[in-house]
């Protein structure tokens, strides 16, 4: 006897399921978006896709030329994609590539210039849900992409993958995977199962053919990928695409990555012939100003350093309940600088708002900013700059006390570069040596404070 659909509820915003409907998700915390789906179980047939039944093998009998990489054409996307030991860069064969940003961002932009280089070497196959085929031709004309990729206006899974038998493909673009709906799960297209049953799909596919996939999806209000999360765990790559959409500035930054290191970012700029590279970002988060209020520090993102410029504004509130507000930076972190200030430095900051920002649109992680912002936060409340052409790098302890940033040559080598003269930092043993660079050493925060006031 066949076994009957049981019903399930699952949350629209983040994927959890529940036998019966709720107001609001235990696990997100929304409200009203628990929508009712038929959980069908395993699909009848989906197994074929793997081909032969598959059998174990030793790990030397195990071929490692089959994780090999293919350059895109696109040096920022393959320094995301990760690079081998040797520094060949790229996508690994077989692989599943989720790539979300906000409506406008440039997703569908970068993977046609991407489609277009990949094509010159290996057949292309590009599914969109969202245009027709001769909207995507006009994109590409006005991008000045040619190519012989090829290109395929369908939402019917089954459909998509009879093509991929037919062409063989060795990369296939799915945009986006919220457009494609599978005829033998139940919901309709959009719907968590959906979503989820057209990314096994696709996984599967990529796995059986050798065949990169990389996928398009949308992104919920708060910026996660649309869908339950289980979707980041099934692919292997998943890359987020950030910026200000009124902006030219755009950073592709990777949050998992079973092939390299998710530390690294590419940095693009949008422009009327579509992404180009930004191969040295760091005068980009530059203003060149020697105003109060303003820090530079260098920052690593993976294996690039990139100087950053943070900027600070006090004024005087008249609220019992100062604001703390942090643009570029986690506000958490900025409190706890503020009372290190306040306790170790001597600063009186409780009746000040306080508002930082991380100029050109970069969030800064590492902890060596530190310093920094607490010289910014400093020289904004006693209205004094810090000294002229100086890069400020180390972090700050709970104790006031400095420590050394790590890497610290690699930074002052690209402080040294773009024409900085003097660097804040505190001492450490050995020294390097980096040539037309002064070294002010500090290793408290009241010593900092002091520098800062002559």
């Amino acid at each position: 006897m066949a076994k009957q659909a049981k019903t399930m509820f699952f949350c629209g915003e983040c994927g959890y399921e529940s036998a019966k409907w709720l107001g609001k998700c235990p696990a997100c915390g929304s409200w009203n978006t628990m929508v009712e789906a038929k959980n069908l179980g395993p699909l009848p047939g989906s197994p074929a896709i793997l081909g032969p039944q598959a059998r174990a093998l030793p790990l030397g009998a195990v071929a490692a030329e089959g994780a090999r990489r293919v350059s895109t054409g696109i040096g920022e996307l393959d320094r995301v994609l990760g690079a081998t030991a040797s520094g060949e860069g790229g996508v690994v064969a077989g692989s599943t590539i989720l790539l979300g940003g906000d409506p406008g961002i440039g997703k569908s932009t970068l993977l046609l210039q991407a489609a277009a280089n990949l094509a010159r070497t290996a057949t292309v196959l590009y599914v969109t849900g969202e245009e027709s085929a001769a909207q995507l031709k006009l994109r590409a004309q006005r991008l000045g992409v040619g190519g012989e990729m090829l290109l395929l206006a369908e939402t019917d899974l089954d459909r998509i993958q009879e093509e991929v038998e037919r062409v063989n493909p060795a990369f296939l673009i799915v945009d986006s995977i919220q457009t494609m709906y599978c005829p033998a799960c139940a919901g309709a297209t959009g719907s968590i199962s959906q979503v989820r049953e057209a990314t096994s799909l696709l996984t599967r596919l990529a796995k059986c053919r050798g065949c990169a996939v990389f996928i398009v999806g949308h992104v919920t209000k708060e910026g996660a990928i649309a869908g339950p999360r289980l979707l980041e765990h099934m692919v292997d790559t998943v890359l987020y695409f950030e910026g200000e959409r009124h902006g030219s500035l755009r950073l592709l930054r990777g949050v998992k990555n079973r092939f390299g290191s998710t530390d690294e970012i590419g940095v693009f700029e949008m422009r009327a012939t579509g992404m180009e590279e930004v191969p040295d970002p760091s005068g980009l988060f530059l203003t060149g100003t020697h105003e109060p209020g303003c820090a530079v520090t260098c920052a690593l993102e993976g294996t690039r350093p990139m100087l950053a410029e943070v900027q600070a504004l006090i004024s005087p509130s008249p609220f019992s309940n100062p604001r703390r507000m942090a643009t570029g930076m986690d506000g958490n972190r900025l409190v706890l600088l503020l009372a290190v200030l306040e306790k170790k430095g001597g600063l009186k900051l409780y009746d000040k708002d306080v508002y930082t920002n991380v100029v050109g649109g970069l969030r800064l992680e590492d902890r060596s900013a530190d310093l920094a912002i607490a010289l910014c936060v400093a020289s904004a409340l006693s209205d004094l700059p810090l000294p002229a052409q100086s890069a400020v790098l180390g972090e700050i302890s709970l104790t006031g006390q400095i420590r050394p940033a790590n890497r610290l040559e690699k930074r002052l080598q690209e402080c040294a570069r773009l024409g900085f003269s003097q660097a804040i930092l505190p001492p450490m043993d050995p020294l390097p040596a980096i040539p037309g660079i002064k070294f002010t050493f500090v290793s408290h925060i009241r010593e900092a404070i002091l520098l800062l006031r002559g």
